[in-house]
């Protein structure tokens, strides 16, 4: 079976303390128990988390959503985003299987990334680590007005950003995640090519805007 793997790298540094960090706990709950009701993402789509405040932590591996387990979530430290997307990089190397000439590998992943402020490490060289990697979509939200939205123009070129950092906000973004890795599996299914632009993902709600 091919899977489609879907990463979620999310900051979890001290800013995000109180609401924001409860809003996240809560959108990824959201979105595990949205698409174990679809029955493309359930036979499909497989979900990590990789965390990072001070460092990088993958607190998830790679797990079908049937036995996916909601992880202890907390907000601390700085902000390593670098840190995050070399672990990002090394996960995609150690968990996704690769196509050879006699058997198919798994889809490209679906990640999306979000943070509410600025790199505090050497994020460029994260960076140059994970664009060796193939990957089917990324998608950076930067969530409220503090996040660096120029960093994450360099790391993908769909960026969105919310307005504030607030639950309402923040679960509107997860749901739209969730309708984008429904919409992701039901298209390998059907067509048997890869997620590859925004263009082929549900138009996000009125909370999420496409940075341009």
């Amino acid at each position: 079976m091919r899977r489609l793997p879907v990463y979620l790298v999310l900051d979890t540094s001290g800013s995000m303390t109180g609401e924001p960090i409860e809003a996240v706990k809560n959108g990824v709950q959201v979105l595990v128990s949205t698409l174990r009701q679809d029955p493309y993402a359930l036979e499909t789509a497989f979900l990590s988390v990789i965390t990072f405040d001070s460092s990088a932590k993958q607190i998830v591996p790679l797990t079908e959503l049937s036995l996916f387990q909601m992880p202890n979530i907390d907000a601390t430290g700085t902000t390593a985003f670098g840190d995050a997307l070399q672990l990002l990089a090394e996960k995609i190397d150690s968990e996704v299987a690769k196509s050879t000439t006699e058997v198919k590998g798994d889809w490209k992943p679906l990640v999306f990334i979000m943070t509410d402020g600025a790199p505090t490490d050497n994020w460029q060289k994260g960076l140059a680590e994970f664009q060796k990697r193939k990957t089917g979509i990324v998608v950076a939200c930067g969530a409220g007005t503090g996040a660096d939205t120029n960093v994450l123009k360099q790391i993908t070129e769909v960026v969105v950003q919310l307005d504030t950092a607030d639950s309402g906000t923040i679960k509107a973004f997860f749901k739209w995640v969730s309708a984008s890795v429904s919409t992701g599996s039901q298209k390998v299914e059907a067509s048997g090519v890869d997620v590859g632009g925004l263009s082929e993902l549900p138009p996000p709600p009125p909370e999420v805007n496409i940075v341009v």
